[in-house]
């Protein structure tokens, strides 16, 4: 459950749906920028907004700095009353601003999660300087305390000039911005602003740059790159094509417990009349589409498509405010996602073509959160007269989320190189930060208490500055982590008494398997059916992996290990098959 991922790329591509209403600045058909300080770096963004012949406002979206020359289009823009509101749906993510006439701009919020400050300005943003010679992908690697880790310098110019990201796809830090790249002869050089990063180097040959790569308070490195015309394609053999052998359903449904929440999904069931066992697939942390989309796989596709090739009909849906599903996912917890899931469950029991007594959730790391706590709260549809028949945990806490929280960022900053001496010295202070945002009563008292606890001398030894610091704040106040950082196993598993099946990889640095498995075990000694599993060399993504480390997701060309989906279509058809 990384929280990273929380804040995603915008280049994505939607459909969208533009309203007028009420007073505006005039006028509002123009060209617009704003810079967004995230954790990379500052996001240099353009809003262009216009009209249709028929008078509608249409509107779309510009990243100069990840992808020069993309539109973006947006999935809702709102104008009353000098309020400003957008959505990107795909990503979970909205803009809230208000008109401040004085300054004539647009001042407000972006939500992904986390919430951050933005100014959108009229006009487009002073163009950069073009640099000639430099345009490409650079990659290098650099060996960090015994760790390779990858980086990939990309330069491209356009009429709005040159610009440049750095990606370390072994740290998962793409798309972070690059400042002041300067070319001086054969001396280049660059910066990146959120960690004070300086590289300075000399073309030794037309394709490769060798310098000294310095961050105060670190040792300098050197680091060789060398340009590439390589095109790195990712294969997914996985991927189902058609044709699919099974029925294929687009659906949408209410959640009644929400307000402005439908959720669209596919439906997947065998051929024939049924009725037909089902499983509803319960997503991880972030905002998810249907297919669980990550690291250019789409685990939640791949399963789906197995489990209905054994005879099982499955439902898949886009998250809450994601894809075709409407809501707000920026200000919802795993309580409210929970809500979705039954909401699932309640759509499945109106039709005639699904066995009603053998509808399971299917829940990955966080939705295997989710699940327990959809079947446990008696206010929700599960826990009705029609109970759902069982759970499958795949990555799901065993632990408290406070717990998975510590282990997770250890083992992660270890698998990227960082010492045992800088973890210690940093352990104290990231729990107090957990344990701040877990005893917060809202969103500004979590801001609040991690300020507290960021003092000058704990920004010092986290080797963060105020900008970083900011970012601590914003991405871990929000609704989602207050919650989760609470949640403990213990409160709702011990209740269930349906067949239950949990997996986990070993070598899952996330939701790390002996400690989850043994807390699973701990919590459902009393339950006569449940299969405990640890499935060797998968990591989190259920992916056969070398170590585990993060940056080996989008390299494996695996999706989902085929024993782990056969192990669960197999423990559902012994207990619910139609045959």
């Amino acid at each position: 459950m990384n929280l990273s991922s929380r804040i995603m790329s915008f280049l994505v591509v939607l459909a969208f749906t533009i309203v007028q209403t009420g007073a505006s600045p005039d006028p509002v058909t123009d060209n617009w920028h704003a810079d967004l300080q995230i954790p990379t770096g500052t996001l240099s963004l353009i809003f262009v907004i216009a009209e249709d012949d028929d008078g509608n406002l249409t509107a779309h979206l510009e990243s100069p700095d990840q992808s020069p020359g993309q539109h973006i289009p947006i999935s809702e823009i709102d104008v009353t009353d000098n309020h400003l509101s957008i959505k990107i749906g795909i990503v979970g993510a909205s803009i809230d601003a208000d008109w401040n006439d004085d300054q004539q701009y647009w001042e407000g919020t972006f939500s992904q999660g986390a919430e951050i400050p933005i100014i959108i300005k009229r006009g487009l943003p002073a163009k950069k300087p073009t640099i000639k010679g430099l345009d490409g992908d650079w990659k290098a690697t650099i060996n960090r305390n015994g760790v390779d880790l990858r980086l990939i310098l990309h330069i491209q110019t356009t009429d709005s000039g040159t610009s440049a990201t750095i990606d370390s796809p072994d740290t998962m830090a793409n798309n972070i911005s690059v400042s002041d790249l300067t070319k001086d002869g054969d001396q280049v050089g660059y910066k990146i602003a959120i960690i004070d990063g300086v590289f300075k180097g000399t073309l030794t040959g037309p394709n490769t740059l060798v310098g000294t790569w310095d961050v105060e308070g670190e040792e300098t490195l050197t680091v060789t790159y060398t340009r590439t015309d390589e095109v790195i394609k990712r294969n997914r053999p996985q991927v189902p094509t058609e044709p699919y052998g099974y029925q294929v359903e687009e659906i949408t449904y209410k959640n009644t417990r929400a307000d402005d929440v439908k959720l669209s999904g596919t439906l997947t069931y065998p051929v024939g009349e049924g009725p037909f066992p089902a499983a509803i697939l319960i997503s991880g942390s972030g905002p998810q589409d249907r297919d669980e989309t990550i690291f250019g796989h789409q685990p939640f596709l791949v399963l789906a498509d197995h489990l209905t090739k054994q005879g099982i009909a499955v439902l898949r849906y886009d998250d809450r405010g994601v894809g075709e599903s409407t809501g707000d996912y920026s200000n919802a917890n795993s309580a409210d996602f929970a809500t979705d899931a039954n909401a699932a469950f309640e759509y499945l029991l109106t039709r005639s073509d699904i066995d009603h007594d053998s509808i399971g959730f299917i829940g990955h790391s966080e939705g295997g959160l989710i699940a327990p706590l959809a079947i446990t709260d008696p206010k929700l549809g599960a826990n009705a007269d029609q109970p759902i028949a069982y759970m499958v945990m795949l990555a799901g806490p065993g632990t408290s989320a406070m717990q998975i929280s510590s282990s997770q960022r250890r083992l992660i900053a270890q698998s990227q190189g960082v010492t045992e001496e800088d973890l210690h010295e940093s352990d104290a202070i990231n729990r107090s930060i957990l344990q701040a945002v877990a005893n917060a009563t809202s969103t500004q008292d979590a801001k609040d208490k991690i300020r507290a606890v960021l003092t000058p001398d704990a920004m010092e030894i986290l080797g963060i500055n105020e900008l970083q610091a900011q970012n601590v704040i914003a991405q871990n106040s929000s609704p989602w982590i207050r919650y989760f950082l609470g949640y403990d196993p213990a409160d709702y598993l011990p209740q269930i008494e349906i067949p239950i099946l949990a997996l986990n990889g070993e070598l899952d640095l996330q939701v790390p398997a002996p400690e989850n498995l043994a807390g699973l075990r701990a919590l459902l000694k009393d339950n006569p059916d449940t299969t405990i599993i640890e499935l060797e060399s998968l990591n989190h993504m259920f992916q056969h992996a070398k170590t585990g480390a993060m940056g080996e997701y989008n390299d494996i060309e695996e999706t989902f290990s085929p024993q782990a989906m056969k192990l669960i279509s197999e423990w559902i058809n012994q207990r619910f098959g139609t045959e």
